[in-house]
């Protein structure tokens, strides 16, 4: 990979960190970090080509470049919101706004997770309806589903990082530039 797809990465991790922060733990909004992840690809699959300084004339350069950082910032993305989640999954204590009914009576951790799923308006119902009955069937069943947008997160993201580094080939400098070996003009 060229040094800009390596720096590319690193910024890419940099984004993930702030992005995972604001949205996961700050104010946690899943779907804004689903949406936000494939757009830094986007940008990161360009941003390394362009730190670069990739050629035209090389679009299977341009696209590793893009791969290459768009799965860093990808799999980042994934571990951080699989790394947030076990931190509320693991210490969940059950408290519930008074309007809501109050704390929850809960063992801390993936008991009260259950019980929040169980309280949810028609939540008892629909964990039945996918056969989950107990904290074992639920504990599986969550964490398939945080494994799922995991493999969404670093999928989308790279998707985007490629499709940031086809963007990136038409604006792309047809020669190299003065200090990559061009000949100097007097």
């Amino acid at each position: 990979m060229d040094r800009g797809a390596n720096v590319a990465a690193v910024v890419g991790i940099g984004m993930a960190l702030t992005i995972a922060v604001s949205f996961l733990m700050v104010i946690p909004i899943d779907p804004a970090y689903l949406v936000l992840a494939p757009l830094s690809g986007l940008l990161i699959g360009w941003y390394g080509n362009q730190r670069a300084e990739q050629l035209r004339s090389r679009p299977g350069r341009v696209l590793a470049n893009a791969a290459w950082s768009g799965l860093i910032t990808g799999v980042t993305f994934a571990l951080l919101f699989l790394a947030v989640k076990l931190f509320f999954f693991s210490l969940d204590p059950g408290y519930r706004d008074e309007r809501s009914g109050g704390a929850l009576t809960c063992q801390a951790g993936p008991a009260c997770v259950y019980a929040r799923y169980q309280a949810a308006e028609g939540g008892a119902d629909a964990l039945i309806e996918e056969g989950i009955t107990d904290l074992a069937s639920f504990t599986d069943w969550y964490w398939t589903g945080q494994m799922g947008s995991a493999q969404l997160l670093i999928g989308s993201t790279l998707g985007a990082a490629l499709l940031g580094g086809l963007l990136y080939l038409p604006g792309a400098p047809r020669r190299p530039t003065e200090h990559e070996g061009a000949p100097q003009q007097s």
